[in-house]
C-alpha cells in the first residue's frame, strides 16, 4: 500500500512540476520513478528531504532566472531539469533508499541519504545565489584569479554562504526527523553537503569538459553547439565528464563523507 501511495504522490508532484516548467517531459518521468522509490520504499521522512531539495532549488531557479539569463551561454542546460539532471542529483539518494529497503539494519543509510541530498542542494543554492555576489568569482584552484560569472569551478563569498545554507537546510530536516543525537546528525550532514559542493567546484575547475566558442570568444559547458550556433571546441578536461556526471560526483562525495564518519562513530577502532 505504501508503494502505491508513493507512486501516486510521486506522479502528482512530477506532473505539477512539469506544468510549472520546472521539469521537462523526460525529467518528469525520471522524477516520478525516483519519487516512487523514495516515497514508496523509504516513507514520508525520506520524502521530506527529497522535496526540500527539489522545491527549494526549483524556487531559487525561478526567482533568480532573470539574473542568470546572461549566463545561459555558460551552462550546458537551462533551468528546466531533464532526466539526466534528475538522476544525477537524486539517483544516489534513491539507491540508498533501495539498499535500506532490502537491508533495514544498514545504520548509515539515513546520514548517507541526507549527505547526498545536502551536497546537491548546496551546489544548487551556490549556483543560483552566487550570481548575487558583487565581485567576480575566483577559481577554486587559484583564488587569486578572478573569472567570469558562471565559470565552472568558480567560487565566491555569497556562493559559499549559500552552499552552507543549502546544506544546513537538509541537515536540519535530517536532524529533526532523526530520533537520537540530532546535533551530530545536523553537523555531519551540513558539513558533508558543503564539502560535496566544494568537490563539485574542484571537478569543474580541473577535469570537467570545458569548451570554447570561437565566435563569442567565451568558455562554455555547451557542446557540440554554443548558444549562437557555433560548434564549440574542447579546451580542457575529460571529454566524458559533463556537468551531469560532475553532479553525480558532488552527491557521491556528500554521501561517502556522511557514511564514513557515521561508520567511524559506530566503530571508533577502525
Amino acid at each position: 500500500m505504501q508503494l502505491f501511495i508513493g507512486l501516486f504522490l510521486a506522479v502528482a508532484s512530477s506532473y505539477m512540476a512539469y506544468r510549472a516548467k520546472s521539469l521537462s517531459r523526460d525529467g518528469a518521468f525520471a522524477a516520478a520513478l525516483m519519487g516512487t522509490i523514495i516515497f514508496g520504499l523509504g516513507g514520508w521522512q525520506w520524502a521530506v528531504l527529497l522535496l526540500a531539495f527539489f522545491v527549494s532549488s526549483s524556487a531559487l531557479t525561478y526567482i533568480f532566472k532573470n539574473r542568470k539569463k546572461d549566463l545561459d551561454e555558460k551552462y550546458s542546460k537551462g533551468g528546466q531539469r531533464d532526466a539526466g539532471q534528475v538522476f544525477s542529483n537524486g539517483g544516489l539518494a534513491a539507491l540508498i533508499v533501495l539498499l535500506h529497503a532490502f537491508h533495514p539494519q544498514t545504520f548509515w543509510a539515513w546520514p548517507a541519504f541526507a549527505g547526498a541530498l545536502a551536497a546537491v542542494n548546496a551546489d544548487t543554492w551556490a549556483t543560483e545565489l552566487g550570481v548575487l555576489n558583487p565581485n567576480p568569482p575566483r577559481l577554486l584552484t587559484d583564488l587569486r584569479k578572478s573569472v567570469e560569472r558562471g565559470t565552472s569551478g568558480a567560487v565566491s563569498v555569497y556562493g559559499t554562504i549559500a552552499a552552507l545554507l543549502g546544506a544546513a537546510l537538509i541537515g536540519y530536516l535530517a536532524a529533526i526527523l532523526f530520533t537520537a543525537d540530532r546535533f551530530s546528525i545536523f553537523f555531519l550532514v551540513t558539513l558533508a553537503g558543503l564539502l560535496g559542493s566544494l568537490f563539485d567546484s574542484l571537478l569543474g575547475a580541473t577535469v570537467q569538459a570545458i569548451y570554447f566558442c570561437p565566435t563569442d570568444k567565451k568558455e562554455t559547458e555547451k557542446h557540440p553547439l554554443h548558444t549562437c550556433g557555433t560548434p564549440t571546441i574542447q579546451i580542457r578536461g575529460w571529454k566524458w565528464l559533463n556537468n551531469d556526471l560532475v553532479n553525480v560526483g558532488c552527491g557521491a562525495f556528500g554521501l561517502l563523507a556522511a557514511m564514513l564518519v557515521t561508520i567511524l562513530i559506530h566503530f571508533p577502532t577502525l
